[in-house]
């Protein structure tokens, strides 16, 4: 194990890893400010962390700040919303470079597709009795940071339309429902264009959510491996064991790396920073092996 802690294999060791490469800040739907996102990951006694706000890096500066007064590692990165045959699926860039090459003009599209989306959504939503929808979704976020589903599933909630949040996205936010508004995002091959150019490693945002089979599954990591992007969240919260090792299997095929991801959002859910299932003894790499990471990590904490 190299003098940072982090594996250079999976063993099947059950202690948690001190590290989460998929986290969330109120510079996108987090609840958290970027450096108060630190400060937790430190006091849960993380060493390496990524903060992967949606299709944004502007909580990254405040985060970078923070961490080298915690001393930890930061990877900036990002978390890119794409289109694959009819689902929306979220690719992870980990940017050790920041962003750079088109991926500037990339997250300079996503932020007009973002603002466009939630007036359709907002447009869609008043239909089934969401007076004002932008203006409530906006309440919600606090801020005036680009809105998402979240935002209007909070807003539908407030209004008394539903019970809670996970009612909203089944009823009118989920995949194929009025408020899921995909046609403004890139397809996956472009977006994992633009991490390749920014030096960049793409990764596959938990393929286990996304309600596919497994033939579909392997269908989507087949083209996303032909486009370059190479890594997948092995694990992403928590997971039955016999499904991750089935994932590794798919994803050995391919030649991708593993990642790891809460998806951490806000302090309270049964997800926080580090929580993560054990991973299982497999031959599937870490991605903090990858060449465009090793040395940085690796040398990162002593």
């Amino acid at each position: 194990m190299p003098m940072n802690g982090l594996p250079e294999r999976f063993d099947g060791d059950p202690a948690p890893l001190a590290i989460d490469l998929h986290m969330h800040s109120t510079a996108s739907d987090g609840a958290l400010l970027p450096a108060d996102v630190v400060t937790l990951c430190k006091a849960r006694g993380l060493t390496h962390m990524a903060l992967t706000d949606h299709d944004t890096l502007e909580g990254v500066a405040e985060a970078s700040e923070a961490a080298e007064r915690e001393g930890l590692f930061l990877l900036p990165g990002a978390e890119l919303s794409t289109r694959w045959q009819g689902h929306n699926i979220h690719v992870v860039a980990l940017l050790p470079h920041g962003a750079r090459g088109s991926l500037v003009a990339g997250l300079e599209s996503q932020a007009i597709a973002r603002r466009k989306r939630a007036e359709r959504i907002a447009h869609k939503l008043e239909k089934v009795g969401l007076a004002d929808a932008l203006a409530r979704a906006r309440e919600q976020a606090g801020s005036a940071r680009p809105l998402g589903r979240p935002d209007f599933a909070r807003a539908l909630v407030a209004a008394g339309l539903v019970p809670d949040v996970a009612t909203a996205f089944k009823k009118h936010l989920g995949d194929g429902k009025a408020g899921d508004v995909k046609a403004l995002w890139p397809e996956i091959a472009t977006a994992v264009g633009w991490i390749l150019d920014a030096g960049g490693v793409a990764v596959l945002a938990h393929p286990l959510r996304y309600g596919l089979t497994r033939r579909k599954r392997g269908l989507l990591l087949d083209t996303f491996h032909e486009a370059g992007g190479q890594a997948a969240e092995l694990i992403s919260g928590f997971q039955n064991a016999d499904v991750t090792r089935d994932l590794s299997r798919q994803l050995q095929e391919r030649g991708l790396y593993a990642s790891l991801g809460s998806d951490f959002h806000f302090p309270g859910g049964h997800l926080a920073p580090g929580s993560m299932s054990p991973v299982p003894r497999t031959a599937t790499l870490p991605v903090w092996t990858h060449p465009r990471l090793a040395g940085l990590m690796v040398a990162a904490v002593a």
